[in-house]
């Protein structure tokens, strides 16, 4: 975990830019020894982004699966990608 004082962000944003895009981690940034803010990088925000809209979709399908929505198994899924490919 990377944390950084608010007075850091303030004096020098280029190295917590810098430090933010290569780690690709959030710095936790404190106010008055507090937790104030998450900083990221764009990237890292985006990938975080694409994990979550994965996850809540991977979710939904175990929901729907429980709930007995009709289910393929590995050799049917795989028929209906080939059948797929074909068309493309």
């Amino acid at each position: 975990m990377i944390i950084k004082a608010s007075a850091t962000l303030r004096n020098d944003y280029g190295s917590i830019s810098t430090l933010a895009k290569e780690t690709k981690e959030p710095i936790y940034i404190t106010k008055n020894g507090e937790g104030d803010l998450v900083l990221m990088s764009i990237d890292a925000f985006e990938k975080r982004e694409q994990t979550l809209q994965l996850r809540a979709k991977v979710l939904q399908a175990e929901q729907e699966r429980m709930d007995g929505a009709p289910t393929l198994s590995v050799s049917e899924a795989r028929k209906q990608l080939r059948e797929r490919m074909k068309n493309v």
